[in-house]
């Protein structure tokens, strides 16, 4: 049985009961106030009537008046209480939801603040709908401009929306929030239908996502509840929709704003990515620089390196018999054997020479001299290769110097290069053109020789001082003998006193007498190709020039590499 709202009213110590209780010790008369069902709320049972007065609220009597002739008076009285009374509780209980709708939309302003993430907007959103205004089941669709479809980033509660059906239902989308309008919805039989909702869905609730120029999506609502939803709630979805709406554009905005953000690194990193494919990191972080983009004309440093020199024998006979393409890919796949050694050995390649190599070394000479073995040892199973193949060996010679060098950068405003300066470049350059002459796949400087460890993994033979183009001091060079064909060092141990007399009498101008210790070398080791070749010397010194020493014979002009300076 619902209360009466009279019993409120005329309560002990109320307002109403006051003020009977005073009339009738005024007027010095009896008053007895029934509710609807009879039941007596103030005053004597016994002047119950059958004629009492109704009093009335809002139409429908709530109770009665037994007074005689003052009724009429005292039921207009307390329908006036009545009246004040329940406005004021209506005003309270307004005060009330503007209070708590307020509460709802600081907290949802405070989320809202704390983030910058679209799918936590969107869940936040439902999450504050469904808190403040009755519901079981909501969704929040949202227009993706770049993959042009609709998409669900939050939903809440239980199960009431067929997901997939709903993204695919744009004509829905126009009618729910795309139109710009936001409504109640208490007819659903069409969605039903469609089986975007499921069948015991009462009612639903939408309100637009806005931004400034568009529509974007619209937050859903659905209950399966008889009571449906008022223009209050409606309203407050409508406030929740807009400041979501807001955020949610922010936010898609800073994301777009982080995807091309990231693109621009993904492309800068590609570019700087090919660029030290260009110019070498080891450069980059001998100049002190980190990347590309920090060098500037004139940086540079002064290191004592290791520079290696390769370069491909009789290249012009091997490429006489290729097109210019097949020349370019055997260059190509020459390089790519080579080029991976180096950096594995700590080296890296400062310039490609068409079918030559410099390669620089800042750590140890050590580096440098491993990585020719290695080099070596690759060009032998290419030939392997090749010999199926019937096509002709391929014979490199491996030079290397140490000593210091420029790294820095040159050219003008306009056109950067990164060079290497040096007379170590030039040495170098002119020990690798050496092993032509003297059939020597690996020659070193003395300085490069004076400056690695003793290891018992690497063979050397000293062969002598020579003089280089545009060098006035002799150099002297050495041989490592681990790759050098037709070098057993077996045999090397036992003539290896031979082959060094030889070479001092070589370096003392006597080539009458240095022939005779390479001849005894060449009768153990026939295949010796260095100590033929320096045989030969030896014999045209003493047949033509018996009085010029094999090192001014070997005063030849060397052309510089390109690139290397003079």
């Amino acid at each position: 049985m619902a209360t009466s709202p009279l019993k409120p009213l005329l309560k002990n110590k109320s307002e109403g009961a006051a003020l009977l209780q005073q009339w009738t010790l005024v007027n010095q008369s009896a008053v007895c106030i029934t509710n609807s069902d009879g039941e007596v709320l103030f005053g004597d049972e016994a002047l119950i009537t059958n004629n009492g007065i109704a009093i009335d609220l809002h139409h429908q009597t709530v109770g009665f008046v037994h007074a005689g002739e003052h009724g009429l008076f005292l039921s207009n009285l307390l329908s006036a209480l009545l009246q004040k009374e329940t406005d004021r509780k209506k005003l309270g209980t307004e005060v009330l939801h503007l209070y708590q709708e307020l509460n709802v939309i600081y907290n949802f302003s405070e989320k809202l603040a704390a983030t910058i993430d679209s799918s936590l907007i969107a869940a936040y959103t439902l999450e504050q709908a469904m808190h403040a205004i009755p519901c079981e089941s909501g969704v929040l669709i949202r227009w993706n401009e770049t993959t042009k479809t609709l998409e669900i980033p939050a939903n809440i509660g239980i199960s009431l929306f067929n997901h997939h059906r709903l993204q695919s239902n744009l004509s829905l989308l126009y009618q729910l929030g795309y139109s710009g309008h936001s409504a109640i919805v208490e007819n659903v039989e069409d969605l039903k239908q469609n089986g975007i909702l499921k069948e015991d869905v009462k009612a639903i609730m939408y309100a637009a996502l806005k931004g400034k120029h568009r529509i974007f999506g619209a937050v859903i609502l659905a209950t399966r509840t008889q009571e449906f939803y008022t223009a209050g709630h409606l309203k407050l979805l409508v406030t929740l929709a807009l400041q979501s709406s807001a955020a949610l554009e922010s936010a898609l905005l800073f994301e777009k704003n982080m995807q091309e953000a990231k693109e621009r690194e993904l492309s800068m990193l590609h570019i700087h990515n090919a660029t030290r494919k260009f110019v070498p990191e080891e450069f980059l972080r001998s100049l002190g620089k980190d990347s590309i983009t920090e060098v500037q004309l004139g940086d540079q440093v002064e290191k004592i390196v290791t520079v290696l020199f390769t370069d491909i024998r009789d290249f012009t006979t091997l490429s006489e018999s290729m097109t210019p393409a097949e020349n370019f890919e055997f260059v190509s796949a020459f390089n790519k054997q080579l080029g991976p050694i180096i950096r594995h050995h700590k080296g890296f390649i400062n310039q490609y020479l068409g079918d030559s190599i410099m390669a620089l070394f800042p750590r140890h000479p050590f580096d440098a001299l491993r990585a020719a073995v290695i080099m070596q040892q690759a060009i032998s199973k290419m030939n392997e290769q090749r010999g199926v193949k019937g096509l002709l060996p391929i014979v490199a010679g491996i030079g290397m110097h140490t000593g210091p060098l420029i790294m820095g950068i040159t050219g003008d405003e306009k056109r950067l290069d990164a060079a290497t300066i040096s007379d170590t470049v030039n040495t170098a350059a002119r020990i690798e053109s050496l092993t032509k002459n003297y059939k020597a796949p690996i020659l070193l400087s003395e300085s490069t020789y004076d400056h690695l460890p003793e290891d018992d993994q690497f063979f050397f033979r000293y062969l002598g001082r020579v003089s280089l183009k545009g060098k006035n001091n002799k150099i002297g060079i050495w041989q490592c003998l681990n790759e050098s064909m037709g070098i057993h060092l077996t045999s090397w141990v036992q003539v290896r006193t031979d082959f060094e007399e030889g070479i001092k009498a070589i370096e003392k101008g006597e080539p009458q007498k240095a022939s005779v210790p390479f001849q005894k070398v060449l009768s153990s080791m026939p295949d010796d190709r260095t100590s033929a070749h320096l045989l030969d010397l030896c014999l045209e010194q003493i047949h033509q020039q018996p009085r010029q020493s094999v090192a001014n014979e070997e005063n030849a002009s060397f052309p510089s590499p390109s690139g290397s300076g003079n």
